[in-house]
């Protein structure tokens, strides 16, 4: 580690979605003078998002990428200092926390705030992506409402896709819900299964692969394929929500942060405190539950009131 290439800093805030920023503006009113690097999607998830009504302060609704502007002029109003960047290495070892930026330089930080996020699973269709806001959506809770009183469409199996569809049911006139394998093969609890078979106006797909996303310039369509009789079956929806989980991006704190089975980073109940002292983590990186904007905004305020108590504990 080069001496002339490591920049010493108060509180390193890695990330900029919602919890990001938000432990930007706080920690920046405290005087911690946090640095905050963007990572590879500067705004998280809300900048591949259309139009949001349910983020507070907005009552005519506004576009995600938008309120992520707003977010990010407000933390630099306040004196973070935000920069263009990825961390791509980190040690944790000592009492100064050491990470590296795009693989170049050093930074030594007596706080790290984690606020990395995660990245929705897509099933890899052209489609998908090129209709992706225009009726295509990871996530029911947030768009679910724009097509109350239209048919929908939501793939997946397991617990969330089952309740999605749920929320969906409640909007919708019907949910066409397309499970790749057979009854048997459903990953949800039994509990969620009999709720989505019971549910009047959720009609369940097994067995079904889907092939495309139809629509130039919305979702008109889903074209599926039945695998065991190879029929193909085009499904007029508005909407066509993916629900096959997300992974947490925090491949880089592998085995030097508890992490739970599928990569999300825990943290002590009722805190944004990781299990190495003066570290934190926010937001969708550590939060598999509620995933929205305004509950990682929330977490990113912990965090920066965590860091700030640790700060002054350590006596920096």
């Amino acid at each position: 580690m080069s001496e002339n290439k490591v920049e010493k800093v108060k509180c390193l805030i890695i990330g900029s979605g919602p919890a990001g920023y938000t432990a930007a503006i706080y920690a920046a009113r405290a005087n911690m003078h946090p640095v905050v690097y963007q990572g590879l999607q500067p705004g998280g998830q809300l900048t591949i998002t259309t139009e949001v009504e349910n983020f507070p302060g907005y009552p005519e609704g506004a576009m995600g990428p938008d309120i992520m502007v707003d977010l990010e002029k407000q933390a630099q109003k306040m004196g973070a200092d935000i920069r263009y960047g990825i961390a791509t290495k980190v040690d944790f070892s000592g009492p100064i926390h050491k990470v590296e930026i795009d693989e170049e330089k050093w930074i030594e930080a007596e706080s790290v705030i984690i606020s990395t996020g995660a990245t929705a699973k897509w099933l890899g269709l052209e489609s998908e992506q090129r209709l992706n806001g225009y009726g295509v959506s990871a996530c029911a809770v947030c768009d679910g409402f724009f097509f109350k009183n239209q048919e929908v469409a939501i793939v997946g199996a397991g617990d969330t896709a089952c309740e999605d569809a749920l929320y969906l049911s409640k909007l919708a006139t019907t949910v066409h819900m397309i499970v790749r394998k057979g009854e048997n093969g459903m990953k949800a609890s039994k509990i969620m299964q009999d709720r989505v078979k019971n549910t009047p106006n959720i009609k369940i797909y097994w067995n079904s692969e889907t092939l495309e996303v139809v629509g130039k310039d919305k979702t008109e369509a889903v074209k599926i394929k039945n695998t065991e009789t190879g029929a193909e079956t085009e499904i007029p929806v508005n909407a066509f929500f993916v629900a096959i989980g997300h992974t947490p991006n925090s491949q880089i704190f592998k085995d030097i942060l508890d992490m739970d089975e599928t990569g999300y980073i825990n943290t002590i109940p009722g805190s944004s405190k990781t299990n190495v002292a003066g570290v934190f983590a926010a937001g969708d990186v550590q939060d598999k539950t509620y995933r929205q904007a305004i509950t990682a905004a929330a977490s990113g305020c912990m965090a920066a009131l965590d860091a700030e108590r640790y700060l002054t504990e350590i006596g920096a």
